[in-house]
């Protein structure tokens, strides 16, 4: 039985040892800032086993300075492969190595994460040459170049002015459209118009015969009053000797065929792309005109009774009235687009010599550049109580279900309160502790926890500075700072944020502030500032 017991504890530690198939290692876990660390990856394979190790540029925040090639020990009927790295920080602070993939015939084993730590490089003043301060140096009496803002200034209002009074000139002609007294006087003007564009010539023989015979078909339509415009042209010409008989108008049959004859010529041009000469476009024209002439001087005159005269003066009133609101809304429409244009011409200009960061800051809008310059206030949390000033009312919350069991036991009272959330743009806790038993709180280790509970909430690459701090009363505390990597679960992108932390053993307990936001976040910077240097820790009344 004993053996039978002792074969299992075998098979049990063999089973365990040999996932370990990854050794790691480092030659130094404290270095300076630039020095090199040689991390080493160690793994015993046989012969036929393939192995690939990490082709990496990073190791967390580490870069990699140098991929040593790999060392081959044989041993009896097996291979110790040896990798090393050179990598290196040019920033002080405490980092991790993380845990990386080596493949053992395509199959992952994970190395061991370590810790690291940089310093700064000490600079003995002893030693180093000094040098006497420069004198003061005559400052340049040039105007500089504002003046050169100042006509970009005036140069873009001025185009603005320009384009301004030249779209209102032309909206103004355009919608002054003469109220004409009868279709005869419409369509001679309209002729007039069509010749002065002269639309053929230009080679649009399409649009000149399409707007041509519009004119004649409209003139038909209000004069002779038969549907001329929907009407084809065959049923245009049977209609008009209807209307002829109708109203006994003296027409010749002359000019109703050289009217079907151009609007024959016409559906050819726009339907079938035939192309009339020169002469036969002119001949077209005159035939038109001179149709129109004719029908209108063969309609009777006759003697309108007062009824009409007032009739035909309210449809006049009217059609002048709809022409004052379709200009009324035109010079609103050029009003808008005229002030768009400013705003567009004002926002380059500030772009151009500002910088597109001003400009979205202080016209787009930034939220940190809101709570910077809204109204602060300040007021005391927790107890004893922590005194701060904050951009807003900070919200009492519960950190009971955050804390472990274990630290929790310890716990006689706790308050927190806080603003925002850990994937907002800013985030700002403060947070009080008594503890059942009463003593000096180790900061250093208090911190050390506090910054691991930030790890297991998903901050990767920490980067940590650490510095004693002294309130403006004189009360010592220790601060942590500097940045991490986070995954945002709204957008599931990787950011960058920068964190600072405070603690204070104050009055028997721990006091703690936590600012959070996004890495070069200027206005966010500010926030904190001013934040951490309004803190005050009050003294408990007894």
């Amino acid at each position: 039985m004993k053996k039978l017991i002792f074969f299992l504890l075998l098979l049990i530690s063999t089973g365990i040892f040999a996932q370990k198939r990854v050794e790691t290692s480092i030659d130094t876990t404290k270095n300076k800032i630039g020095a090199e660390f040689k991390l080493t990856l160690k793994t015993s394979v046989d012969t036929l086993s393939k192995v690939i190790f990490p082709n990496l540029k990073n190791f967390g925040a580490l870069e990699v300075i140098q991929s040593y090639p790999v060392d081959t020990v044989k041993n009896n009927d097996r291979y110790e492969l040896i990798k090393r790295y050179g990598l290196t920080q040019f920033d002080s602070g405490r980092y991790v190595i993380p845990s990386v993939k080596v493949l053992i015939n395509n199959k992952a084993y994970q190395t061991q994460s370590i810790a690291v730590e940089v310093a700064n490089v000490q600079v003995d003043t002893l030693k180093q040459k000094m040098y006497d301060i420069k004198d003061i140096q005559p400052a340049n009496e040039s105007i500089g170049n504002w003046w050169k803002y100042l006509l970009g200034f005036l140069l873009i209002h001025i185009i603005a002015a320009a384009v301004y009074f030249f779209l209102r000139h032309k909206q103004k002609k355009k919608i002054e459209e003469e109220v004409y007294k009868t279709p005869i006087e419409k369509a001679t003007s309209l002729l007039n118009n069509l010749e002065k564009k002269e639309l053929w010539q230009k080679g649009e023989i399409k649009e000149y015969y399409s707007e041509l015979t519009d004119i004649a078909r409209n003139y038909i339509e209000e004069a002779i009053e038969i549907p001329a415009m929907e009407s084809t042209t065959s049923e245009l010409i049977a209609g008009l000797r209807a209307a002829s008989v109708r109203k006994k108008m003296t027409l010749t049959p002359e000019t109703i065929v050289n009217l079907e004859r151009v609007l024959k010529q016409a559906d050819l041009v726009k339907f079938a792309k035939s192309k009339p000469l020169e002469f036969e476009i002119t001949e077209d024209r005159n035939k038109i005109q001179k149709a129109i002439l004719t029908l209108d001087s063969s309609i009777p005159v006759e003697v309108p009774v007062e009824e009409d005269v007032l009739l035909n003066e309210a449809q006049r009133q009217k059609q002048i009235a709809i022409q004052l609101k379709k200009k009324r809304r035109q010079n609103i429409i050029t009003a808008v687009a005229t002030v768009v244009f400013l705003l567009m011409a004002t926002t380059i200009f500030l772009m151009v010599t500002k910088g597109f960061d001003y400009v979205k800051d202080n016209i787009i809008g930034h939220p940190s550049k809101e709570l910077l310059e809204g109204e602060w206030v300040k007021s005391e949390y927790g107890n004893p109580a922590i005194k701060i000033e904050t951009p807003k009312v900070l919200v009492r919350t519960d950190l009971a279900k955050t804390l472990p069991k274990e630290g929790l036991a310890l716990v006689k009272e706790m308050q927190s309160f806080v603003y925002g959330s850990l994937i907002d743009q800013f985030y700002l806790m403060v947070a009080t502790f008594k503890y059942k038993q009463e003593g000096q709180v180790d900061l250093k280790k208090s911190m050390e926890l506090y910054l691991q509970t930030l790890e297991s909430q998903g901050a990767q690459n920490m980067i940590v500075k650490q510095e004693d701090y002294e309130t403006k009363e004189g009360v010592s505390g220790l601060k942590a700072y500097g940045t991490f990597s986070r995954i945002n679960p709204m957008t599931n992108d990787k950011e960058r944020v920068y964190y600072e932390v405070l603690l204070f053993s104050h009055e028997g307990g721990l006091q703690q502030i936590l600012i959070l936001h996004q890495e070069g976040d200027k206005y966010a910077n500010e926030i904190s500032e001013r934040v951490l240097s309004s803190v005050e820790l009050k003294q408990e009344s007894r």
